[in-house]
């Protein structure tokens, strides 16, 4: 059974009550008497892989070159200059 505290209480001691989750314990959270939302622990996210889109992502060798001023113009949103 989950331990039941009202939503004041919760807002003072969001702290205390996160240390208790972790040690896996869950706690409701009333609003008048009503439970409306319960505080468990989250699933550990599993660690990123390094390189996993390796030799799927292609770009070509000018992607990263600066712009002309043509470019730089038509980005910016004005006329090239002629």
């Amino acid at each position: 059974m989950s331990k039941v505290v009202n939503v004041q209480d919760a807002k003072t001691r969001l702290s205390q009550l996160l240390r208790l989750v972790e040690a896996g314990e869950e706690i409701s959270i009333a609003r008048s008497g009503r439970v409306i939302a319960r505080l468990v622990r989250a699933d550990e996210a599993a660690p990123r892989e390094w390189g996993a889109f390796r030799g799927q992502v292609r770009w070509d060798d000018d992607a990263f070159a600066p712009l002309s001023d043509e470019e730089m113009a038509l980005w910016e949103g004005s006329a090239p200059a002629k």
